[in-house]
Order: C-alpha cells, then sequence, then structure tokens
C-alpha cells in the first residue's frame, strides 16, 4: 500500500513537470490514470488546470465544482481557468482596433479628447492627468512630471473644440470635489458637462464613479454602460461596469465584464482578481446548484454591434458635433438587448464551440433613445435619414471651413471651426512648422529652426527656460500629433513646404556652388584634420553637411583681404562626436583640390563656387624621369623623419598615423602620391609656405619643392 502510494507521488510529480514543459497532453493523461487516490483533491485541481489548458473546459469546470463543493478551491488558483476562457474568447471574437472618437487629438491613454496636453521627448502627446509623471504608454519611453503643456496644441484644441475644452474645465473642477468627498457638487459638475458634451465616454464614466459612491449602483450602471457603448473597447468603461453589477449582485454579467476586461488587457490585476473571485462565488454550491452563466454567449464583441451612439445610419450621413453648434440636438441612444439568463456549464461550453465568425450579433435599435439616468439633462442629436418621413432639423446654413463636413467628422474636427495654417506655424522661420519638435517647457518649433536657436543660446527663444538638459540628451524627436494634424488637414500647404525644404537640401547637396567652407588650417587630400567645432555656425554648418549626406565641406586657410584663401581642400566627414552643451568633435579626412571661383556666405559661414582641380598626366617618355624623383625625394623624406626625436615621432604618428608607402602607379591618384601629402602636413611650415602645394598641378614641381625644403630642415638641423 505504502509502495503504491510513493509511485503514485512519484507520478503526480512526473505530471507536474510535464504540465510545467507545455506537455499537457502527457500531464492530462498521467492524471486520469492515477486517479483521484493518488492525490485526492490536488490530483482534482491539477487535472482541472490541464484540462482547461488543453481546450476541454467542460471537462475542466466540472473538477473545479468538485473541488469547491469540498472547500478545498481558493480564488487564485482559478487563475488558469480565467487565462483559458479569456484566451478561448480572444480566439472566437477577436477585438477590432476601434476608431478615436476626437481623431487626431485623442489621448492614447483615457482615448479621450486631449485636455492640458503634455509632449513627452519621445514625441508622444498624452493629457496631463493621464501621463502623471510615468513612462510613455505608447513607446515606454522615460517621462517626467515637470514636462508643461504643449502651448500650441492647447491652443489649437481650445480653438477647435471650445465646449469639449469648457466640459473638461467642469471635469477638474468634478474630480476635485469628488477628492473631497463633496459627492454631490461632483455629481453636478459631471452632469454639466455631459450637457455640454453628450457623446463623451469620460464624463459618463466619471458619473458613474460618483454615483457608485452614493451606492446609486442603478444610475452607475446606466452610466457605465453608455461609456462603453460610446469607447467598446475603452478597459476603464467596463472596469466601472462591472464593479456596478457586482454592487448590484449581478454576478454573471460581472463576470462576463471582467472577463473581456482582460481580453482588452490581459495583465490588469484588478480585472483579473475580481474575476477570480466571481468564479470562485459561482462555482460554490451555494449558488444556484448546478447553474453556471452564458459567458461566451454574452460575450458578444462591440465592435461585431450592428450599431453604436456613434454609428451613422447611412453611408451618406455624417457626425455633427453638436458642442460646436448654436443650436441644441438630442442624443438618439441605441438600445442593446443583452441575455440575462443563466445555463448549465455544459451550455456555457457548447456555446462556445458552436460560435463561428460571423455569428449572429445582438442588434440595435437607433430609434430607440437610452435613458442615462434621471438627473441628466438630454439633448437631442439631428442625424440624416434616408426616409423622407424623418426630415432633420438642421439650421439652413452652416459655418464655412476650409474642409467639408464629411471631412471634418472623419479628421475629429467640429464642423464649425476652420483649419488655419497659421494656428500650426512655427514662431521662429513664421512658416507651416516642418518636422515640429515640442521643448520641456511646451513651445514647439521647427526642427531646424530649434536647433540653430541652441546653437547660439541653449534657452527656448521664447519663454528663456533653460534647456540645457534637454539639449544635453540630443534628443530631438518629432512631435508626431502635430504632424499627423497638418499632414490631414493641410495637405497642400504641406506639400508647399516639403518642396521648399527639398530645394534648399538640394542646394546644399551641390558640392560645386555655395559650398561651405570651414576657414582655419591647412588640409591636404589623405591626410586626417579632425577638428573642435564650437562656434555657432560651424554647427549649423557641420550640421547641414550631414542632414544632406554629403558629409563634406571645403577647408581654407585665412585671408586678411578676401576672407579666405583661393585654393583649398575637401574634408570628408567620418565621425562627428557632439557633447552635452553641442560642441562637437569632427574625424574628417581630405579628399579632393579645389580653387575658389567665386566667395561668398550663407546664414553666417563662408562659401564658395569652386572647381576641382588635379594632377596633369605626364607622357611615357617623362614618366621614368619623374619616377627616379620620386623615388628619391621619398628616401629623402623617410630618413628626415627617420631622424626626428622619439617624442616627436610619436605625436606626429598618433595625429597623422604612419607614412604612407610608395604608390606603383604616380598618376592613378589625381592628387599624387599620399606619402607627399602627408609629409607636406608633418613639415613645420607656415600656412602661407604650404598654400602654393595645393594649386600646384603638377607632380614634379611639387616634388622639387618638397626635395628643397627637406634639403633645408637638414641643413638647418646640422647647424
Amino acid at each position: 500500500m505504502a509502495t503504491q502510494e510513493a509511485d503514485g507521488r512519484l507520478m503526480l510529480e512526473f505530471a507536474a513537470q510535464a504540465f510545467q514543459a507545455k506537455n499537457l497532453q502527457l500531464a492530462c493523461e498521467i492524471y486520469e490514470r492515477q486517479g483521484p487516490a493518488a492525490g485526492a483533491v490536488d490530483w482534482g485541481l491539477r487535472r482541472a488546470q490541464c484540462l482547461a489548458c488543453t481546450g476541454k473546459l467542460h471537462d475542466a469546470l466540472g473538477l473545479y465544482q468538485e473541488a469547491a463543493a469540498e472547500d478545498e478551491l481558493r480564488a487564485e488558483q482559478l487563475d488558469t481557468l480565467v487565462s483559458c476562457l479569456v484566451e478561448e474568447i480572444r480566439r472566437r471574437e477577436p477585438p477590432s482596433p476601434e476608431r478615436r472618437q476626437w481623431g487626431t487629438v485623442s489621448c492614447a491613454e483615457c482615448q479621450g479628447l486631449l485636455y492640458e496636453p503634455v509632449t513627452v521627448p519621445c514625441g508622444h502627446t498624452f493629457c496631463r492627468k493621464c501621463l502623471d509623471g510615468r513612462q510613455c504608454g505608447v513607446c515606454q519611453g522615460e517621462a517626467h512630471h515637470h514636462y508643461r503643456v504643449n502651448v500650441l496644441l492647447s491652443n489649437v484644441i481650445s480653438k477647435w473644440f471650445p465646449c469639449q475644452v469648457q466640459a473638461a474645465r467642469l471635469t477638474q473642477e468634478g474630480s476635485a470635489l469628488y477628492k473631497d468627498n463633496r459627492l454631490e457638487e461632483a455629481l453636478d459638475r459631471y452632469t454639466q458637462a455631459i450637457t455640454l458634451v453628450p457623446l463623451d465616454h469620460l464624463l459618463y464614466n466619471n458619473r458613474s464613479m460618483v454615483y457608485l459612491s452614493l451606492k446609486s449602483y442603478e444610475l452607475a450602471l446606466d452610466d457605465a454602460e453608455t461609456a462603453c457603448k460610446l469607447q467598446p473597447h475603452w478597459l476603464n468603461g467596463h472596469l466601472r461596469k462591472a464593479q456596478a453589477l457586482t454592487n448590484l449582485g449581478k454576478v454573471e454579467d460581472a463576470l462576463k465584464e471582467f472577463l473581456f476586461c482582460l481580453v482588452l488587457d490581459g495583465e490588469n490585476k484588478t480585472a483579473k482578481s475580481e474575476a477570480q473571485k466571481l468564479l470562485l462565488n459561482i462555482l460554490s454550491p451555494g449558488h444556484r446548484q448546478g447553474d453556471f452563466p452564458e459567458v461566451l454567449q454574452m460575450m458578444s464583441h462591440p465592435s461585431r454591434l450592428k450599431g453604436s451612439l456613434k454609428s451613422d445610419t447611412s453611408s451618406n450621413n455624417y457626425r455633427l458635433y453638436q458642442s460646436n453648434l448654436e443650436y441644441k440636438k438630442k442624443v438618439i441612444l441605441p438600445e442593446q438587448t443583452i441575455s440575462t439568463g443563466c445555463n448549465s456549464v455544459r451550455k456555457l461550453l457548447q456555446s462556445l464551440e458552436n460560435m463561428k465568425e460571423g455569428h449572429s450579433r445582438d442588434t440595435l435599435s437607433s430609434e430607440k433613445c437610452l435613458k442615462t439616468s434621471p438627473t441628466c439633462n438630454t439633448l437631442k442629436r439631428k442625424l440624416y435619414k434616408n426616409d423622407t418621413s424623418e426630415v432633420t432639423e438642421l439650421p439652413s446654413k452652416l459655418p464655412k471651413t476650409d474642409v467639408s463636413m464629411n471631412e471634418c467628422a472623419d479628421m475629429g474636427l467640429p464642423v464649425s471651426s476652420p483649419v488655419d495654417s497659421s494656428d500650426l506655424e512655427c514662431s521662429l522661420c513664421m512658416r507651416l512648422l516642418y518636422e515640429p519638435v515640442t521643448t520641456p517647457c511646451g513651445h514647439t518649433y521647427c526642427l531646424k529652426c530649434l536647433e540653430r536657436c541652441l546653437d547660439h543660446n541653449p534657452k527656448c527663444p521664447l519663454c528663456k527656460e533653460d534647456l540645457c538638459e534637454y539639449l544635453a540628451v540630443r534628443k530631438f524627436c518629432k512631435t508626431e500629433l502635430i504632424e499627423d494634424l497638418i499632414a490631414k488637414h493641410l495637405p497642400e500647404e504641406l506639400k508647399e513646404r516639403k518642396a521648399i525644404y527639398e530645394e534648399e537640401i538640394a542646394e546644399l547637396s551641390n558640392l560645386n556652388k555655395n559650398v561651405p567652407i570651414f576657414v582655419c588650417t591647412m588640409a591636404y587630400p589623405t591626410v586626417p584634420c579632425p577638428l573642435h567645432i564650437f562656434e555657432p555656425c560651424y554647427r549649423l554648418m557641420i550640421r547641414r553637411c550631414m542632414e544632406t549626406g554629403t558629409k563634406q565641406f571645403g577647408m581654407c586657410i585665412g585671408d586678411s583681404v578676401k576672407g579666405f584663401a583661393d585654393y583649398g581642400c575637401m574634408l570628408e566627414i567620418r565621425n562627428v562626436e557632439i557633447f552635452s552643451d553641442g560642441r562637437s568633435v569632427v574625424d574628417s579626412i581630405g579628399k579632393r583640390r579645389f580653387k575658389v571661383i567665386q566667395h561668398s556666405q550663407r546664414d553666417g559661414y563662408n562659401t564658395a563656387d569652386i572647381q576641382y582641380i588635379e594632377d596633369e598626366k605626364v607622357t611615357e617618355e617623362d614618366y621614368e624621369e619623374l619616377r627616379a624623383l620620386h623615388n628619391t625625394v621619398y628616401d629623402q623624406a623617410y630618413n628626415w623623419f627617420s631622424t626626428l626625436k622619439l617624442a616627436l615621432k610619436t605625436r606626429i604618428l598618433s595625429h597623422f598615423g604612419p607614412m604612407p608607402a610608395k604608390d606603383s602607379d604616380l598618376q592613378v591618384n589625381p592628387n599624387g602620391p599620399a606619402w607627399c601629402w602627408w609629409i607636406l602636413a608633418v613639415l613645420p611650415l607656415e600656412s602661407r609656405a604650404q598654400l602654393p602645394f595645393l594649386a600646384m598641378t603638377s607632380l614634379k614641381d611639387r616634388l622639387t619643392s618638397i626635395r628643397r625644403v627637406l634639403l633645408f630642415m637638414c641643413r638647418t638641423r646640422t647647424r
């Protein structure tokens, strides 16, 4: 007997290991063969978990019920069952994305109209109260509490949605009163807000919260249901509805709502905990012996319903935002038919298995009005009807707008508010915002405009707030919401603005005309030239070289008359390291020589029209003579460098690298052998003495001049 018990425990351990390894079929077979004697109630719970995970929910629920009958089942042990029910519901009725009620200006967190919008460094925008110093809800980027309201967006929303903004202020007052436990006054504020904006799910949800605190559970349920119909895929609305149903004792309906909350967000701890408690209540012997709710039958997905508060009655209908018109419209709220019966668990699971895609949904009537509460002043919303017998009462003249009414509805704009490009202009360049960036102080500029301002002074151009910390991060992410607003509402203006920007970039990309010139030191082809950039004009120049993709600029020495010399060398940027204060170290290398045709300036730095120069090639008769001279001068240069002191040689090697080897073909490079330029960079000559070497187009002349310099250096050393 003891041996059998030991074997049974060993097999149960094997089953547990198989369950952890996701080998559910094996775990089920072991539990079934061992029988209840091997592990008593524990056997039943483990087998129930295996059956639930393999989709055999009929048998699993029976075992859970048996465990509950023996008073050995706890709510936390139903975690697996809840997860399996949620996954099955999600598989049968996958949630579809819901269109935002307020279009582009909806908050991604609460799905309501943005109020006191705050833009975080990653470029996403939320209501200030929704952000609350947490991570960005879209990309999980860092967010801090000290970011201020986006001034431009706040002004745009206040202009386009004045009544909604007024309602949001009333909501804030109501929230403050609710925290002070002044419930009746809070209720009054929410009701006033709903009168202004009868189609805002947040308002109904907030008023439902107050009704719950006042223990007016029926009214709380009415408002929560309205919020869910207005925004069928909003988690908070369904949580509020589930709480109201729980307080009314409607356990089955409450369980349905909590399960749907987990379909929307599987990690919601509140919904999971409450669903486990309700399931335990239902499985317990005291709850209608043998009866279970039709959970899945009642879980028709809101996206599949044939009507909603925001749906149009025909393809020709469009939404009119009553809050921006001067007349009142009554909101026609559809009536939803919901099954409320309770059946056995077998019927529950049978209905699940019979569900198919295209299953008939609850029909909604768009002709009846759902009364949200006795205290709410219901407004009538007029809609166009195909039936001429129901003529819609609309004003004879609607305010003129820049877009059609259908377009306004599609974009989330009130039909009475015009879209004005001046609302979305950069305060620096006075043009339509292009690549808009919002600073922590809440001001928005074109990216290029802001960068140029920060080159000169690390403060906000408008409010003068210190932006050193913002500059140090160098994370200038575009404000996505403003970009979307411009793209949707001002497509033609954006097209023109983009064309201007592309013309500017094309002009900056030209490496023959208006080439940027850095007036500094002597640079040679193939020779590295590290630079420390700190002046604002050169910060701009280097940034433009990187943005255009050319990564090239000219280097010339200064000239007291012309500003810079007539000959120079093009440098190619290999790497840029930017410091927190805006300074940078540029790793560049010489490319081609050029002659300046015309001197000019652009945005504070020098530019020039240039002509590239190359060495003249010699004929075969002169080539051998040139090669002999080349070899002689190379050996002379190598010997000179070898005789330098070790400390000096080390500094030269660390800065310029080793001396290049001789080229097998002297004319393969249009600038001549690389070692010539290397030795010129190393020789201690003044810039004015080095400049003629750049202008030479004869390799023979250059070699001859280098030999003379080397001879002079050797004579000086011997003295």
